[in-house]
């Protein structure tokens, strides 16, 4: 399609497509309405939808909501009880709340509907097939073809690819993946007596296979019930998910919904950006290595692709467009980007040495204080790294 047919047809070109509406989807259309852009948002299934996700909100994802965000906790939790495969449980408390719980589709649906409220137009059932930056498709060289299953084509100035970790857009950018990751999931419908003992407590139970862990997250009468190990391990992390949940009673509840979902983790030298397309959240390979917590590392790297696309979408001429993505990627590697270098580590470690972290979280005080203000959010694991000598030199010294 030339420029000219374009300007017949009268299609519109929209300032910025995002596709994918889930957490990272949703902030970067916030972002990018917030500047007075005009943004499309595509997602294939119709909203709200279930996604397989423990659904923990903690202090970094409370921090990267837009202002006035009301979170529809569904428990607040004040306790954690730790256990190594089932064994040596010990539950840790405090006075101040840790993290919320939430579901996930009535979260992401708020997120989408503050996303519109802002500015953004909302499209559901759209298929994404491939997006185009060169060829037919594309009228001129300031704009991206984003092309449907169907074969209509919205056209645009620049592109936030957040569609999952299966993502088509990273597919086009040519993210690399070195860690993946499957967890497997379950609703639990649980009767009153047994939702009260869960009540603002969660379990996490540091698992048989290296580098694997579970969870229960209690929400109201739902206990969503979990475990993560390596992909590869199918038939060992199915195992794991029947025995957790038989050790803790629970096996004669029927779940209302089983699940499961692969996690992938970006390689270190994996591109967020090609031309007027970026990429975050799952799509760009985000989350954190060793817990795999996503929500955060979505919202956050959602807001920034947002604000740069913005940027990219006003762009005149390539130079500059590949300027402000390059300055999108900066500012993920900058802080994201840390934090899953520290990840990487204590995966590694964890993978190794799980007796270790269990007995410093259960037995050493400042271990599980630092635990505490990580997941509320007033300090992260790198900057406990980087400014506590003894917490560096232990790291580096089991790095070995």
């Amino acid at each position: 399609m030339s420029s000219d047919s374009a300007a017949e047809e009268n299609q519109q070109v929209w300032d910025v497509v995002v596709v994918g509406a889930g957490p990272a989807g949703a902030s970067a259309a916030y972002a990018a309405a917030c500047t007075g852009r005009r943004v499309l948002l595509l997602e294939k299934a119709d909203l709200p939808r279930y996604k397989t996700c423990g659904g923990g909100i903690i202090g970094p994802s409370r921090d990267a909501l837009p202002p006035g965000f009301d979170l529809p906790l569904r428990d607040r939790v004040h306790a954690v009880t730790f256990s190594l495969n089932g064994k040596l449980t010990r539950t840790r408390r405090s006075k101040n709340m840790l993290f919320g719980l939430i579901n996930r589709p009535e979260f992401d649906a708020q997120l989408v509907k503050t996303a519109q409220d802002a500015g953004a137009e909302l499209r559901t059932g759209a298929t994404v097939s491939r997006v185009e930056q060169h060829g037919s498709a594309v009228p001129d060289r300031r704009t991206v073809a984003v092309v449907l299953g169907d074969g209509e084509v919205v056209l645009a100035r620049a592109v936030v690819g957040a569609d999952g970790s299966a993502s088509r857009i990273g597919a086009h950018v040519g993210v690399k993946m070195d860690q993946v990751d499957l967890g497997l999931e379950a609703e639990i419908p649980v009767p009153p007596t047994v939702a009260e003992d869960w009540a603002g407590r969660v379990l996490i139970d540091w698992g048989p296979i290296p580098g694997s862990y579970g969870w229960v997250f209690p929400k109201g009468d739902t206990l969503t019930v979990g475990v993560i190990s390596a992909r590869g391990e199918g038939a060992a992390t199915k195992r794991y998910l029947d025995d957790f949940i038989g050790r803790l009673g629970l096996a004669g509840f029927e779940p209302d919904i089983s699940s499961g979902h692969l996690t992938r983790c970006r390689a270190e030298d994996s591109p967020l950006s090609r031309g007027r397309v970026l990429v975050c959240g799952d799509a760009a390979g985000l989350l954190e290595p060793w817990t795999r917590e996503g929500i955060s590392f979505a919202l956050r790297s959602g807001r920034l692709a947002g604000e740069w696309a913005a940027r990219v979408a006003e762009a005149n001429d390539a130079v500059d467009a590949r300027r402000q993505a390059l300055n999108y990627a900066f500012a993920i590697k900058a802080g994201l980007g840390v934090e899953m270098g520290v990840g990487r580590r204590m995966l590694t470690l964890f993978s190794r040495r799980p007796g270790m972290i269990h007995a410093a979280l259960t037995g050493f005080r400042p271990a599980w204080h630092a635990f505490a203000k990580i997941v509320r959010g007033t300090t992260t694991l790198a900057e406990i790294v980087r400014t506590h000598p003894v917490a560096r030199r232990a790291l580096g010294t089991l790095d070995r």
